[in-house]
């Protein structure tokens, strides 16, 4: 019941009631990124694949310029990073405008990380099991080392949540992500690391 009806309903209620609290933060930090961004825009759009692998845009805000060197490309993520930027992604506030997505059936407060495209076509059967249920803000890998594990075993845990979801595990998960959240765990600025298809595709070679 929790499953095909409450967990809905908990993140529709829990996403309005944000949007009403937050509404302050919110509207300051797009003021503040409108003008730290240097006319970039304040919010970041990407395609994922959300439940049954359909294709989103999720929303975040955006903590970069489109600064570009002599050739037209952009500068490396780490000159084009904002203090405002780094500041938002330390904190997760660059997170909030999924609440959005939420809203729009897209996204839930729970779940495996919605993750790119790309990499599709890579994952096993069982790793498939993340898209049976609709990727989240947080979930049991990003409180069990987030971007500082493997991705074998960031994968095993989404499959690990889909298998066990229940209330209970999704409170356990929302406490241990608000504690990662105050002491800034587990969060990479500038995640390090290869992409999951360039990893597969050297195995496989």
């Amino acid at each position: 019941m929790y499953k095909l009806f409450f967990k809905r309903a908990i993140d529709v209620f829990g996403a309005l009631f944000l949007l009403v609290v937050l509404s302050p933060l919110i509207i300051f930090v797009i003021i503040w990124l409108h003008f730290a961004n240097k006319g970039a825009g304040v919010f970041f759009y990407q395609e994922r694949p959300g439940k049954d692998e359909k294709i989103f845009k999720v929303i975040k805000f955006k903590s970069m310029t489109d600064e570009r060197d002599a050739n037209g490309e952009l500068l490396d993520d780490e000159l084009r990073l904002t203090k405002a930027g780094r500041f938002v992604r330390t904190t997760s506030i660059d997170e909030l405008p999924q609440v959005i997505n939420i809203l729009k059936g897209d996204m839930s407060f729970i779940g495996p990380r919605p993750l790119l495209p790309r990499y599709l076509p890579y994952y096993t059967d069982r790793e498939r099991l993340r898209h049976t249920v609709r990727p989240g803000m947080t979930g049991l890998a990003q409180v069990n080392g987030r971007n500082k594990m493997d991705w074998n075993s960031r994968l095993e845990l989404d499959a690990q949540y889909v298998e066990t979801l229940s209330f209970i595990n999704d409170v356990k998960i929302v406490f241990k992500t608000l504690v990662n959240v105050i002491k800034k765990e587990n969060i990479e600025v500038l995640p390090t690391g290869m992409y999951l298809d360039e990893e597969r595709r050297n195995k496989q070679q």
